[in-house]
Parts: structure tokens; sequence; C-alpha cells
């Protein structure tokens, strides 16, 4: 995953633009198109920069972050464990009692409808007060 120097500087959106812009292939794309998805299914997301170098999305808790490795995207739902997930979209850490997550590959398509209703399940737990 790259990291961002702790020293520049940026708004949380302005770092994730430029980390996309950095990201000069298949993963640049995905991660734009995942932060589009989360911004159409939660419009009042709250964008965040964690860890040196994370994008982060967040309603009244964090959503779920967005992070890039050589290959894979990984999409990581920080309650995903106590969310409904009837589409079967989670297919990585499935084994922790908190966290799932959703491992995007090259080419791989994405279901924005069951995305944007985990999403919006995701919020909803955060915005309900239950953990």
């Amino acid at each position: 995953m790259k990291k961002r120097a702790p020293h520049e500087t940026g708004s949380p959106s302005e770092l994730i633009d430029a980390m996309i812009r950095e990201l000069d292939d298949w993963r640049g794309e995905t991660l734009a198109r995942l932060r589009e998805v989360v911004k159409q299914a939660d419009p009042e997301v709250v964008e965040e920069w964690k860890w040196r170098g994370t994008p982060v999305w967040s309603h009244d808790g964090i959503i779920c972050t967005g992070e890039t490795y050589k290959s894979v995207v990984k999409m990581t739902f920080a309650k995903g464990a106590s969310l409904e997930d009837p589409s079967g979209l989670f297919n990585s850490s499935l084994e922790g009692n908190v966290r799932r997550a959703i491992d995007f590959h090259e080419g791989d398509k994405i279901d924005e409808k069951a995305l944007k209703a985990l999403i919006r399940s995701a919020v909803a737990l955060n915005t309900s007060g239950s953990s």
C-alpha cells in the first residue's frame, strides 16, 4: 500500500485524490469507483485520512476503509460482522468477530447495488448507537 509522508498536508479528500492519481493503474480506477459508490450511498459521508495513508469513510463512526495493495483493493467494513450480507460481497477477513472485507482484484465487476445496500446498512448500524 502506498503511504503518504506524515508531513504532507491537505484535506482528507485532497489526500485521497492524490492517492488515486498516484495509483495510475486499475487500483486507482477501482478505488475511485468505490469512493463514488460510498458517496452515492451516503451523501453525508465524511472522508478521513488515517493511519498515515488510509482513506476512511465515516458517518457517526467508521463505515469502511479503502486500502490498496499490489494485487487487491480492499474495502474493510469496521462493523462488517454485524451486517447482513445477502449478496455475499464479503470475501475477506471472515474469521474476525468485528470486521469484514471485500477484496477487489483486477477485472472484478463491482456490484454497485449490493455494495450501496451494504454501505447503507453500515451507516444505519452506526447511527443506531449499536455496536
